[in-house]
């Protein structure tokens, strides 16, 4: 019997477990600390390795670029090593071809009468949703281009960056303006800003206000007033000390009449400098749809030139003007596998599902095959996550057990976003309990899979919860001056775990050899235990049959 008789005809599932890595072991290592029985026992019964999921394993700029998911869903989908985010930019960059098309017709824009270019996006240097070097960028070529009037609207981190370190990106902003327009008549300023938990940055139509709060303090220049961006980053930590960069409110910086310094007015250029699209589509939505819009109450939206750092949707088109065109991404593992006439089904809760969907199917929204592709969205809840730390684990699974139940699916395919979302919060004992669920709903999975004799695959995207404490050099955790630690919201750079356990009596072994094994093998893997053709193009799997 060929290893394709024996692997087709029973479902392979896929279970994505969102920011949860392979850590020291220590303290401040949430998955070591959480009671997980039931990816402990995978460990023992099946094939279980760890691999790569950052850095240029992921297609990102360096080694020391932490994993994200949505790299790291387009890495798993395309079975290869596609150039992501930041360096996708850095190669417009280098050749020059961000400087073409769309940023003349910005310029052009913005070098009118009385006009304005506005720069919206997250002052960060984590290389997740934007660049700092990219800003800067934007920036110089603006005024060698001759842009008189330039505002920036930024945005805090405290995710993929340090947290409580909102002042210095400020500070550095303002030396960077004051630099660039020392000794002309240039107008720049920063404009307005906000946490981009609360202020602009909503993904997947989770909750809009928040970008209504960003309109009203980009757009509208009617959010809360302050005199300037570090004025209002002080006053908010006076007011909630403690308060993660992330959840900082949204403001507008006024001058001495309370008047706003950089409202978006007819006629003005505005350019998102984010390249990653998940928590910028929102807010391009607003700029560039009619009068069908129904996210929030727009008012009187301004007739501007819009650009958008990248494509964010390539179903849509959106942005339809941008910077830097993206890649395309072909013959990813779902599309292979609907060639095939297989049913698939993708689920998860609203958090990851895009990741699920869009960004696993090579940045496409659509299935390749509506008649043999389900897609399930389950609203995620609207709280802090640490409040609710289990998120929708259970609804998730139940969804995935349903479908087993059902019969009929080959792949099934989810995410659990608790380890990611929860870990993001810096709250170490929810994200022992995030953690903790995931483990549970993935032991109630394992028995379905059990049972309809099936091949369970569980892996992760990047590293999360498994380091939630800054560290310096050395690796050693950091203290406040009282003797806390400073607890980490931020990705890492950590190896993930990768489980294979086939209930279909298909013995399986790791394959020896492979070069940096990475999440950019699991698409030929997931192909090989379906007994599919792998395209020549893939990286290798990393299993094979045993016998």
């Amino acid at each position: 019997m060929t290893n394709a008789e024996a692997a087709s005809g029973r479902p392979v599932v896929l279970v994505v477990m969102d920011g949860v890595g392979v850590g020291t072991g220590d303290e401040y290592d949430a998955v070591h600390t959480a009671r997980t029985p039931t990816l402990d026992g995978l460990r023992e019964e099946g094939v279980y390795r760890e691999i790569f999921g950052s850095g240029t394993h992921v297609g990102l700029s360096s080694d020391s670029d932490m994993g994200n998911s949505e790299v790291g869903h387009n890495t798993m989908g395309a079975g290869r090593i596609i150039p992501q985010g930041a360096k996708r930019v850095d190669d417009a960059v280098t050749n020059g071809e961000i400087w073409e098309g769309a940023w003349r017709d910005v310029v052009a824009q913005a070098s009118q009468d009385g006009a304005q270019l506005h720069l919206i996006g997250l002052l960060s240097d984590g290389n997740v949703h934007s660049s700092w070097e990219h800003l800067v960028l934007l920036l110089e070529h603006a005024k060698a281009d001759g842009v008189s009037r330039l505002r920036v609207h930024g945005l805090f981190d405290g995710r993929d960056v340090e947290d409580r370190t909102a002042h210095r990106y400020v500070a550095d902003l303002e030396a960077k303006l004051a630099e660039l327009t020392e000794g002309t008549d240039l107008d720049w300023r920063i404009a307005s800003g906000g946490g981009r938990m609360v202020t602009t940055m909503d993904r997947y139509e989770a909750n809009w206000g928040v970008v209504e709060q960003g309109w009203k303090a980009h757009v509208q220049g009617t959010a809360r007033p302050f005199g300037s961006a570090d004025e209002a980053i002080t006053t908010m930590r006076e007011e909630t000390p403690g308060i993660s960069d992330q959840l900082l409110g949204a403001f507008t910086v006024v001058d001495g009449d309370g008047e706003a310094v950089g409202p978006v007015r007819d006629g003005d250029a505005v350019v998102i400098f984010n390249f990653r699209g998940d928590r910028a589509i929102e807010l391009t939505r607003a700029f560039v749809e009619g009068d069908g819009f129904t996210g929030f109450d727009r008012g009187d939206w301004p007739d501007v030139l819009f650009a958008g750092m990248t494509l964010y949707d390539g179903d849509t088109n959106m942005p339809p003007v941008r910077l830097v065109q993206p890649p395309l991404i072909e013959d990813t593992v779902s599309e292979v596998i609907a060639r095939a006439g297989l049913r698939q089904l993708a689920a998860s809760e609203t958090q990851k599902y895009g990741h699920m969907t869009y960004f696993w199917n090579g940045n496409r929204s659509d299935p390749f095959d509506p008649a043999t592709e389900t897609y399930i969205d389950i609203p995620s809840d609207q709280v802090e996550f640490d409040q609710r730390p289990w998120m929708k684990s259970a609804e998730t699974v139940d969804y995935v057990i349903e479908a087993l139940q059902e019969g009929g699916y080959t792949f099934l395919r989810s995410n659990l976003a608790g380890g990611d979302m929860v870990g993001h919060t810096g709250n170490f004992e929810s994200t022992v309990i995030a953690v903790e669920a995931v483990d549970l709903a993935i032991g109630r999975l394992a028995r379905q899979v059990k049972a309809a004799g099936g091949c369970l695959v569980v892996t992760a995207d990047h590293g999360n919860s498994e380091d939630m404490v800054e560290r310096d050099k050395s690796g050693a955790p950091r203290t406040d001056d009282d003797g806390r630690p400073l607890w980490k919201t931020a990705h890492s750079t950590n190896l993930v775990p990768l489980h294979v356990v086939d209930y279909s009596g298909q013995d399986w072994r790791a394959v020896e050899g492979v070069e940096a094994p990475g999440l950019s093998n699991l698409a030929a893997t997931l192909l090989t235990l379906l007994g599919l053709q792998v395209p020549d193009d893939y990286r290798p799997s990393l299993v094979e049959p045993a016998g």
